[in-house]
C-alpha cells in the first residue's frame, strides 16, 4: 500500500501538490470514487486511479532503451549540458529515473534508461559478465596482430588492466568489439594501445539485447518483458 500523492508523482502524472489540487477539485477518483485528500494509502497494482477522467497505467518500474546521440551526457541533471534524461518527452518522464551504465557524450547506440537499481547494478556488475558491442570507425585499418593483442587482453602503463575482447573485422577502419567490461573509456584506450583512434563508436547491443535500428538518435521506446530477459540471455550473445 502506498499514499495516492506518491503514486501520482512517481508516474510522472503530478507533483504532491499537484495531486492534493487535482483532489480539491474533485479530479481524483479511485475505484469508481472521487477522493478529497492524496495522504490515503492504495493498493496501485489492483485499485483502479483516474485523474481528469484518463486512467493512470501504473508501471511500479520501466525499462527504457534509447539511441543515445553525440553531445549529450549519460547522467540525470547537468547544470552546464543536455542529459539523456532531458531528451526524454512528457509521456516517458517519471521520478528516479537514471542512465543504467554511461556512454562517453561523442558515443551514440543503445542506451538504457530506468528507475529499478537492482536491475541495473544487474547487468552492470563485472561479475555477471554481460558482454557489450561496439562498432568502432578508426583513424586507420587494423592489422592482425592489433586484432591478436586486443584479443588476448592488455595491461596500460598506469596498471590499468582490460580483458579479452572479440573482435571482427567489417572493414579495414570499421572494427566492431565486444568487451565484458565497461571501464572508463575502455574501448578508445584499448585501441589506442595498439596505436588507433577511435573516431566514432556506436554501442549495438547489451547482453542479448540489440538497439532497435528504427530508433533514430534522440529517440526511445520501452522495452517488452522478453527484450529485458534478452539482456541476461547468454545464448543471444
Amino acid at each position: 500500500m502506498e499514499r495516492l500523492d506518491k503514486i501520482l508523482s512517481s508516474q510522472g502524472i503530478c507533483t504532491r501538490k499537484e495531486a492534493r489540487k487535482l483532489a480539491a477539485d474533485k479530479k481524483i477518483t479511485v475505484n469508481g470514487i472521487t477522493v478529497r485528500k492524496t495522504d490515503i494509502k492504495i493498493d496501485p497494482e489492483n485499485d483502479i486511479i483516474e485523474v481528469g477522467g484518463k486512467r493512470v497505467e501504473y508501471k511500479k518500474y520501466v525499462y527504457i532503451m534509447m539511441n543515445k546521440p553525440k553531445g549529450v551526457l549519460s547522467a540525470s541533471n547537468d547544470r552546464n549540458a543536455p542529459t539523456v534524461i532531458d531528451l526524454l518527452n512528457d509521456d516517458y518522464k517519471r521520478n528516479g529515473l537514471f542512465p543504467a551504465g554511461r556512454l562517453d557524450r561523442d558515443t551514440t547506440g543503445l542506451l538504457i534508461i530506468t528507475d529499478d537499481g537492482d536491475f541495473a547494478h544487474r547487468f552492470l556488475s563485472p561479475k555477471n559478465h554481460v558482454p557489450k558491442l561496439y562498432k568502432a570507425t578508426l583513424d586507420k585499418p587494423i592489422t592482425d596482430s592489433d586484432k591478436q593483442i586486443l584479443e588476448q587482453g592488455m595491461t596500460l602503463r598506469d596498471g590499468t588492466k582490460y580483458s579479452p575482447a572479440k573482435v571482427k573485422t567489417t572493414n579495414g577502419c570499421i572494427v566492431e568489439i565486444e568487451i565484458s567490461e565497461g571501464k572508463f573509456h575502455q574501448v578508445k584506450n584499448m585501441f589506442a594501445f595498439v596505436g588507433k583512434t577511435v573516431e566514432n563508436l556506436e554501442r549495438l547491443r547489451i547482453g542479448g539485447l540489440f538497439l532497435d535500428k528504427k530508433l533514430s538518435h534522440g529517440e526511445c521506446r520501452y522495452l517488452n518483458n522478453s527484450e529485458i530477459t534478452a539482456i541476461f540471455n547468454s545464448d543471444n550473445y
